[in-house]
Parts: structure tokens; C-alpha cells; sequence
């Protein structure tokens, strides 16, 4: 029988608090549902006291979440949680979050107090919060560097005082894998009454080891793990909830289940990133970008073959359609012929060996060869029955400068040179065009399409082109904006009724 992790999801609270990255109520709405939607158990929406946005967020949330548990944080201060408590009106489900620092820094430094006083304030504050809600969550501030035989008696005594669930935080991400189990262990072992709460990990990320910390209180009886989703918080962030959910998934001889949706954590890793605008890293695990990306020929052959060679999860798992083969410069043969058969075009021996030659080229020039820039390369060969082929251009153009263009045009194996001004490069090319192409010709529609792949993307234009009472529609792509555009015409130009 599966032991049951709750997921507490604190994006909306520790996420948000990072530089940069606030959200308007609306848009706080809009992740909690999500979050719903994805299947977390606890959704902590903010701390009220700190600020009147963040009091009305919680509010908001309190009013369009259903079934997860709204949590609200608060220090071991009344007016903190009198605070929390009018903001949690309205939830269905409602938590309040309290607690004060445990360690001998936190008690020395910030509190310049003494380990009898801060127990008698945390026991206070959990006493107070229960007069408002029964569900009282206490966190033992920087638990990653606090004995562990004083953790254990706060841990104790705030259990009976009313606590249901008790957060281990390793605020400054501190702790060693093996410590922080170690630390949960103790504490299962030496709490009297530990089975009447749950014990919560909440690890931070500032030494790498977040996920990893996590897992191993888990592992030791942890069953509760505070999480945010791209592993966004303080600092250097929180552990990853993508990661744990997917870790579980993967590894279930461990017997612990979560109730997320795993199917929607890339669309959801991909609203956060947005609306807070915090891109995920590519090699990010689980939602990066290259996460099942496979660019190496190697990889790529082996994959190919069978998935699971270098592949632990299916991506339909988390969301993703499918792995991607990355086309690059690394690529062989293998992976340019699939990727053709997957777009629908069949090709084999000499063909292919050409369309292999001109991917190479392109790559060279390119980071990554997209779906479109296949597309183009296997129509290349499309243009040795055109009669009008680009032979040669060359524009000048800059800031004081009038653009000037030179072409040179391939028509059934003549040369034909023309150049002249215009008021932009394209305009210009596309002059020089018409200066040797004489036909009563008017462009209609010109569209280049945004670059989102950065600066060496191909650029692909598309181009509507009236004659003779008739449209023809052409097509052109090219790592030069320019050539694109004049490709995209003669391409227009080549579908002209003779």
C-alpha cells in the first residue's frame, strides 16, 4: 500500500517573492487554478500582514479555489495572524502558516532572545492561530542549522499545543542530503506524539542539493514537501515540485504517491514562466527546453532505435507531445531522414545525400534546423525546374545611408544584372528584381514571420503577388531576411501561367 505525499505548492508566496517576478491578483488567480487544476493539495496564497495586495490576493484565491487547502503565512505575531485569519474567510479549505526561527543565529542575532523564550512564543503563536482554524501548519525557521535536540522539543511542544502539520525548513539551503534525512529521521524517532502531526520539508536551493534534501526527508517520514513549480524562490529558489512529482512517478518501488497530474506540469511550468517572467533554463529537468532533446548523432541513433536507451520518462507524461531530435550540426543521416518521414516527405540515397549537404550548410550557419528549414530544404531541389533562380545578391544599406541593391538572376541558364535604391533593403532587392523581371506585377501581401529563436534564426517570409488578374502566393526562407524576400518573389514569379 502507497504512502501519500501532500504537495504544498508556495509559488504564489516564496515563488513570488522573487525580484521581478510579481504578479497581479489576476494573475495570481489565474496560477491557483492551475495549481488546482495540476492537483495540489495546499496552495500557501501569500502573506496577508505584508502588504494590501497581497492580503487581497489571498482573499481572491480563497474565493476561486475549491477543493486544495489556501494557506496564508504569518510570523509568531498576533496581528500577523488576526491578519491571515480575515484573509482566509472565504476559503473553503483554509491553513494558517506560522512560526519563528529555531536556530542559534536566528535566536542570537534576530530575535536576541534565548531558546526558553522562542519555544514559549512559538507554542503561543499556535495556540492563538487555533482560535481561528483548526488546520495550524508551524515552521521552525531555519531547521537546517538548529539542533536537533532543541528542534525536537519545538517540534514536540507545538504539536501539542495544536499543531496538525510542522514545517523542517532548510531556509539557507544549507544541509547535506544525508544531514537533513538524518535531521527528519530524528525527529520520527525522538517526537512524542509526531504520528498526531505531519512532518513538512521545505527546502531551498542555494548549494544545489534542494531536490535531493527533499527526497531524503521524504524518504525518512516526511509527508508533506513545500514546493514551487521551475523550483522559483528566494535566492537561488526552492526545491522543484516537477522534480519530486516526477522522481515519485518514476521510482515506485519507493511506495509514495502524490496527487499531481503530471500530465499538466508543462503547461503549467510554461504559465508561471510567463506571467512572472522568469524563463526556465533550457537543461532545466523535466520543462526544460531540452530536457528530451537529443542532438547528438549518437543519441539521436540510439533513440531512434528504441526510446528507452536514453530516456527515462515519455514526455506525454509531463505534457509534452514528444521527445525532440534537434537538428544540428551533430546530426547524421538517421535523424534528418526521420525527421523528414515525420513531416511527411520520403527520401533515400542520392537525394537524401543532397538534402544532407544543404542541412549541413544551414546548420553551420545556424544553432538549431527547425521543422520550417526542412521543409525548405527538401522543396530545395524544387527550384532546378524554375526557370528564374537567384544567382547573386548583394545590398547595401545602414543609418545616412540609401539603400542599394545588386541581383543577379539565373533565367534558364542566363545571367541577367540589374541594381538599384529603395527606400529599405528589401526594397531595394525587390527593385532590382522588377527592373530586370518587366511585368506589371503588385505585391499584396508581405509577411515576414517574428523571429523567437533568437538572432541566427531562419527568417521566413511569405508573399501574395497580383498578375494578370490572378494571386500567386510565394514562399521563401533565408538566414538573410533580405534573400528570403526576394526568394519568396521569384517564387511567386516562377508560378506565373506562361
Amino acid at each position: 500500500m502507497s504512502d501519500r505525499l501532500f504537495i504544498f505548492d508556495t509559488t504564489l508566496r516564496d515563488g513570488e517573492q522573487v525580484p521581478g517576478c510579481q504578479l497581479n491578483t489576476v494573475e495570481k488567480i489565474q496560477v491557483a487554478k492551475q495549481l488546482e487544476a495540476l492537483g495540489v493539495d495546499v496552495i500557501e496564497a501569500g502573506f496577508p500582514i505584508s502588504s494590501p495586495g497581497d492580503f487581497n490576493s489571498v482573499i481572491e484565491i480563497s474565493k476561486a479555489v475549491t477543493w486544495p487547502t489556501i494557506c496564508a503565512l504569518t510570523r509568531a505575531v498576533a496581528k500577523d495572524i488576526d491578519c491571515a485569519a480575515e484573509a482566509l474567510k472565504f476559503a473553503k479549505h483554509k491553513r494558517i502558516h506560522t512560526g519563528i526561527g529555531t536556530s542559534d543565529p536566528h535566536i542570537k542575532y534576530k530575535f536576541n532572545s534565548n531558546r526558553e523564550e522562542i519555544l514559549e512564543r512559538a507554542v503561543a503563536a499556535v495556540k492563538y492561530a487555533k482560535r481561528y482554524v483548526e488546520d495550524v501548519e508551524f515552521y521552525a525557521e531555519d531547521a537546517g542549522r538548529t539542533d536537533n535536540e532543541y528542534l525536537a522539543r519545538v517540534v514536540e511542544a507545538v504539536i501539542k499545543a495544536g499543531a496538525t502539520v510542522v514545517n523542517i525548513p532548510d531556509t539557507t539551503g544549507y544541509c547535506l542530503p544525508s544531514e537533513y534525512g538524518a535531521k527528519i529521521k530524528y525527529l520520527m524517532e525522538h517526537v512524542d506524539g509526531v504520528d498526531r502531526a505531519i512532518l513538512s520539508t521545505h527546502c531551498h536551493n542555494d548549494l544545489g542539493m534542494a531536490t535531493a534534501c527533499t527526497l531524503e526527508g521524504v524518504i525518512h517520514g516526511a509527508r508533506q514537501v513545500e514546493v514551487t513549480i521551475n523550483g522559483i524562490g528566494e535566492r537561488a529558489g526552492n526545491t522543484s515540485e516537477e522534480e519530486i512529482a516526477m522522481i515519485l512517478k518514476c521510482h515506485k518501488e519507493l511506495g509514495i504517491t502524490t496527487n499531481i497530474n503530471t500530465e499538466r506540469i508543462y503547461a503549467t511550468s510554461r504559465m508561471v514562466s510567463s506571467l512572472m517572467n522568469m524563463p526556465v533554463q533550457p537543461n532545466k529537468a523535466i520543462v526544460g527546453r531540452n530536457a528530451f532533446a537529443h542532438s547528438s548523432g549518437i543519441h539521436q541513433d540510439g533513440v531512434l532505435k528504441n526510446v528507452q536507451t536514453y530516456e527515462i520518462i515519455d514526455p506525454k507524461d509531463v505534457g509534452i507531445d514528444d521527445n525532440a531530435i534537434i537538428l544540428t550540426a551533430r546530426s547524421g543521416h538517421a535523424a534528418l531522414k526521420h525527421r523528414l518521414e515525420v513531416l511527411g516527405i520520403e527520401v533515400d540515397g542520392e537525394k537524401l545525400d543532397k538534402i544532407y549537404e544543404a542541412f549541413l550548410r544551414l546548420a553551420d550557419k545556424k544553432k538549431e534546423v527547425t521543422d520550417d528549414d526542412i521543409l525548405v530544404l527538401a522543396g530545395a531541389d524544387r527550384t532546378t525546374t524554375d526557370t528564374i533562380k537567384l544567382d547573386y545578391l548583394q545590398v547595401t544599406s545602414g543609418h545616412g545611408v540609401r539603400p542599394v541593391a545588386a541581383i543577379v538572376l539565373d533565367i534558364a541558364g542566363e545571367k541577367f544584372r540589374a541594381a538599384a535604391e529603395g527606400n529599405g533593403p528589401v526594397d531595394a532587392a525587390i527593385n532590382a528584381l522588377k527592373d530586370i523581371i518587366k511585368r506589371q506585377m503588385t505585391l499584396r501581401e508581405f509577411t515576414i514571420q517574428a523571429i523567437n529563436r533568437g538572432s541566427d534564426d531562419v527568417g521566413k517570409v511569405h508573399m501574395q503577388v497580383e498578375y494578370d488578374g490572378n494571386m500567386y502566393y510565394g514562399f521563401g526562407a533565408n538566414t538573410d531576411i533580405v534573400a528570403a524576400s526576394v526568394e519568396a518573389y521569384i517564387d511567386c514569379i516562377n508560378k506565373f501561367h506562361k
